[in-house]
This record gives structure tokens, C-alpha cells and sequence, in this order.
């Protein structure tokens, strides 16, 4: 294989989380060799459909997934069942950003690429720990807003940089920090030291976002404020809880302008929701 767009669309594929994550690890690795290629010549990309997937976790709507507390060992458990099954949507919607849009500059791809590693790398990290609990991948049940996103901006890099990454990536910058305060206070850093790698990682993810919507304005002759608030009203506003994590927003490429303007169309969706 010497294709990025075919070592892509084989990561997508690949229905087993371990070979997805080894899978994706494996190219990242060859793509920085100089061993896959950007062709100019490749196939248009297929129709988006579910990537490869395990029978298990079965995936239900959010609401019908249980509150757990994390002061038990089981409570422990589905919180990184959950944390994993996003890292692992991850790296699919890495690899999809690689596969899908084309004629982009190869900055692009090195960037996706990079975060389709460090997500897998996130995914091992935490099947270890799960498995040190006695659970594994596919114990506890899931959902699948993270892709039913995907799908939604699969016709426009420009909506799917300002709304995956930007949007339903950067919650974990607004509620990681709380999740590893409360860890801490239980003894649990193990658990901590992986959630603060994720953490910082994850920030310069959500920065390639920002990074890649203003590109994608500039290049379009679009304004992105505007855009983004368009977006946000269309697409995403019932995906929006505050409290924001407004240093580490800033850090990847936010301004306060959008901060601004996340903040009041979660509010605006917090009353209406309340009515």
C-alpha cells in the first residue's frame, strides 16, 4: 500500500478496535517515512458510512446511558469505557478528514495524520487501564453522536473542521479538568496521568481545527465568526454545555469573540430547553 487515502480508508474499515488502533499507528508511522503518498490522481472518495465497528458496546441514545458515580471501582470502569469509545470514534474521524477531503495542502494531512496516532495511542492507554479493572472495551453500552456528526459535514470541510473538532472534540477540554480533579481526591493517578496526557494532547487537536476552519474561510472568502455562528445555530447548538474551559479554548484557537458567542447560544438552547 503507498496510498494515504487507501491506508485511510483501511483504518476506517477495520471493524476490531485493537488492529484499528495498531492499524492507525502503523500508517501515521509509514506516512512520516515518506511511504504513503498523497496522489492527485486517486478515486473521488466513497459515500460516508459507519466505519468498522465491534458488536460490542451496543450504542443507544445518550440519555439511555446510566449515571454512574466514580467513587466504585464499576463507576471508575464505565467512565473510561466512555472516555475510550470517544477515542476510538477518534480515530476514525481522523483518518475520515484524511480520506474525504482532497486537493488539500499537505499540512493537512500531516495534521490529521498526527492526530489519528495520538488518538490511537489515547485508545491503548486507556483499554490498559479498563482492562486493569476488569472490564474491557465493549462492556458497558455507548453512543454515536461523534459520528452522526461526522456524516452531517461530510459534504464541507469547512463545517466539519469548525464542528468536530471545534465543537464536540473541545467538550473534553471544558470537562476533563473537573474529571481529573475528582480522580486525584481519590487516589486514582493512574487514571489522572492518562486523562492529563490526553488533556494537553487534545488541545493542539482542537487547535488544527481552528487552524483548518480559518483556512478554509480564508480560502473561500468567508468571514468566520459569522460562519461559525451560522454553524453553530444549524448544527449545533443542543451539542453545546457549559461551563467552557476558557484558557485551554484560548490555547487552541479560539478567540473570545467565539467564546462569546458559545456561551450565548448555550445559553439561548439552555432556555428553550428549560420552557
Amino acid at each position: 500500500m503507498d496510498s494515504l487515502f487507501e491506508a485511510a480508508r483501511q483504518c476506517l474499515d477495520t471493524a476490531d478496535p485493537a488492529e484499528k488502533a495498531a492499524l492507525a499507528r502503523q500508517h501515521a508511522a509509514a506516512f512520516l517515512r515518506g511511504e504513503l503518498g498523497i496522489p492527485e490522481d486517486a478515486a473521488p472518495p466513497e459515500p460516508i458510512r459507519m466505519p468498522g465497528r465491534p458488536p460490542r458496546p451496543q450504542l443507544v441514545h445518550p440519555r439511555d446511558l446510566p449515571r454512574r458515580g466514580l467513587g466504585s471501582d464499576e463507576g471508575r470502569a464505565a467512565f473510561l469505557h466512555a472516555i475510550a469509545h470517544i477515542e476510538l470514534n477518534a480515530i476514525d474521524l481522523a483518518w475520515d478528514a484524511v480520506y474525504r477531503f482532497r486537493g488539500l495542502p499537505a499540512q493537512f494531512y500531516r495534521d490529521w495524520v498526527q492526530v489519528a496516532d495520538d488518538e490511537a495511542r489515547h485508545f491503548l492507554m486507556l483499554r490498559a487501564r479498563l482492562q486493569e479493572f476488569g472490564r474491557d472495551y465493549g462492556d458497558f453500552d455507548a453512543h454515536n453522536g461523534l459520528w452522526e456528526m461526522t456524516e452531517k459535514t461530510a459534504h464541507d470541510g469547512l463545517a466539519r473542521m469548525a464542528l468536530v473538532p471545534r465543537v464536540l472534540e473541545a467538550r473534553g477540554l471544558d470537562v476533563t479538568p473537573g474529571m481529573i480533579q475528582r480522580l486525584s481526591a481519590l487516589g486514582d493517578l493512574r487514571t489522572v496521568e492518562i486523562l492529563e496526557t490526553i488533556l494537553r494532547e487534545e488541545v493542539a487537536h482542537v487547535a488544527a481545527g481552528s487552524r483548518w476552519y480559518r483556512w478554509y474561510c480564508e480560502r473561500d472568502g468567508i468571514e468566520p465568526r459569522a460562519r461559525f455562528r451560522e454553524l453553530l445555530q444549524e448544527y449545533a447548538g443542543g451539542y453545546l454545555h457549559g461551563p467552557f474551559n476558557i484558557q485551554a479554548r484560548l490555547l487552541a484557537g479560539f478567540d473570545e469573540d467565539e467564546l462569546a458567542l458559545l456561551e450565548h447560544v448555550e445559553a439561548a438552547h439552555s432556555d428553550s430547553r428549560s420552557r
